[in-house]
């Protein structure tokens, strides 16, 4: 069961957890009209959270992973259907995402999506790149200062006649 989680679980998660979020997106957009970086920097933000959650199985690369690579036979063994291999051990890497699985004749596999990693990259270096270009505009226009400055005084209001 987890071996077919692992095959068709992400992508069909994904698109849920895309279209969930379009939601609050398309209220935000239309209600608070923000800049056009800010909006690629939430959506490289968002591209990057999915895509780690989609390279890890939704965790289950962190809490189950023996089960991420093969099936529980009835006495505890984890073995690879199709081959007849035993699972010997699971290595997995958080950053770059990698979830292999050594099998007892010396094959390797790797269960992370191949889109993965890519599409992670892509959406953090889209997030800072956003986030940093948003910075240096504020910064550029006065709206960020190193130093306190107090705010100009209110314009003085015109005289009103007596009626």
């Amino acid at each position: 069961m987890g071996f077919m989680f692992a095959i068709f679980g992400p992508p069909v998660i994904t698109v849920f957890l895309v279209a969930l979020g379009a939601v609050p997106y398309g209220l935000w957009v239309t209600r608070k009209k923000p800049s056009r970086l800010a909006r690629w920097a939430v959506i490289g933000g968002a591209v990057a959270i999915a895509a780690y959650g989609a390279g890890t199985d939704y965790g289950l690369a962190f809490t189950h992973p023996l089960d991420l690579c093969a099936d529980r036979t009835g006495d505890g063994l984890y073995m690879d259907m199709g081959r007849d291999s035993t699972l010997t051990s699971v290595s997995r890497g958080s950053f770059p995402l990698s979830v292999k699985c050594h099998w007892n004749n010396r094959y390797s596999t790797e269960i992370v999506w191949p889109w993965a990693s890519p599409l992670l990259y892509a959406g953090l270096a889209c997030c800072i790149g956003c986030s940093g270009m948003l910075l240096l505009n504020r910064y550029e226009r006065g709206d960020l200062t190193f130093r306190r400055t107090p705010p100009p005084p209110p314009p003085p209001h015109p005289p009103t006649s007596p009626r």
